[in-house]
């Protein structure tokens, strides 16, 4: 369990409803170079997009602020109740100036998940308090700098990777940025395909629409087209003077056309124009065929640490897709005509979060 804590520190519940107290959780945020996945904005467009409800602790000692947990209640017939910092995030977890703050998140996320009925609490990141479990082995972060210009960011991509950039650029298509309806279409046309290929329910769109209207200034779709076809799309956020690629995908037609490597390349020099000095691009699962891909591109992969507490009599919550009692679901899932794939999908993503 947690350290006894010193008397004058205590936690309390984020009140999404006080414009002054979540500007003041930001600003502490921001002060702490804290990742996106922790804003409340973060958390109330995954409330907005996905239905599971958003949720947040916050440690005060003397008035002062001192640490921040965000969590999403996340609540599936599928998969169980659970409180997740943070909510389809891959970053999160508690943020605190001491010690002592993150035992009195650490021990106040407990007591919630004890009286909300939820079977255990999922960090994403940030401290992991004594006694729960932690591993770094299962997913891998990939981060690095962008180059000072177009040629160089070209340069900078592995000889091999570079090669399928150039022959993508070759075919002369087309690429647009934005932040519409239709662009928004688009990416959810090119993305559900792509994940339905994978395997894997597609994520509810209303869940992007949430997350383009939570970050006006910092977000946006960058598309490859051929023709009027979408064939590649992803939605970035840029946070901290870095891009972060975190929704893409393509159609089955963007491996022919190196329509992936095309948007990722053309991300890196919007994204530079932009004012940003670092390309994140995002976790993968250590092992996996993104987690090549990324290597293959010149990233280093960097061991991100996650940890979990389980409440007492409860089964630890299990929504790893490579865990062998998913593999044949995943087969079958790969085999759905896509409408069905994409009406299914929302429902049991939501409870993926």
């Amino acid at each position: 369990m947690n350290a006894p804590v010193k008397a004058g520190t205590s936690a309390r519940a984020l009140d999404f409803r006080d414009a002054q107290d979540v500007r003041r959780i930001e600003g502490f945020l921001a002060e702490a170079g804290a990742s996106l996945f922790h804003r409340p904005a973060w958390l109330q467009a995954v409330e907005t997009g996905s239905g599971q409800r958003a949720a947040g602790l916050v440690a005060e000692r003397m008035g002062v602020v001192t640490g921040c947990l965000p969590l999403t209640e996340v609540r599936s017939a599928l998969f169980g109740k659970a409180l997740v910092s943070s909510g389809f995030g891959v970053g999160g977890g508690i943020i605190a100036t001491s010690a002592e703050a993150a035992g009195v998140l650490a021990a106040a996320a407990q007591g919630h998940a004890m009286r909300g009925g939820f079977a255990g609490i999922e960090l994403r990141g940030g401290a992991i308090p004594d006694g729960w479990e932690t591993w770094s082995d299962k997913h891998c972060g990939f981060e690095r700098a962008l180059a000072v210009d177009d040629e160089a960011e070209l340069l900078a991509i592995p000889r091999k990777a570079r090669a399928e950039v150039r022959k993508g650029l070759s075919f002369g298509h087309r690429v647009t940025v934005g932040r519409s309806a239709s662009d928004l279409t688009a990416h959810y046309a090119c993305y559900s395909e792509s994940v339905r290929n994978l395997g894997t329910p597609v994520f509810p769109k209303g869940l992007f629409a949430a997350m383009l209207e939570a970050f006006p200034d910092s977000s946006d779709i960058l598309t490859v087209w051929h023709g009027d076809t979408p064939l590649a799309s992803v939605l970035s956020f840029y946070h901290n003077g870095a891009v972060l690629p975190f929704w893409g995908g393509g159609a089955l037609a963007a491996r022919a056309a190196r329509a992936n490597e095309v948007m990722y390349y053309e991300l890196m020099l919007h994204a530079r124009r932009q004012g940003m000095t670092r390309f994140d691009f995002g976790r993968s699962k250590t092992g996996s065929g993104p987690f090549a891909f990324k290597k293959n591109w010149g990233f280093a992969p960097d061991p991100l640490t996650y940890g979990a507490w389980t409440a007492p009599g409860q089964p630890p919550r299990n929504i790893d897709p490579t865990d062998a009692s998913y593999s044949r679901k995943i087969e079958l899932w790969k085999k759905l005509p896509l409408p069905i794939a994409n009406t299914l999908g929302p429902w049991i993503a939501r409870g993926l979060a």
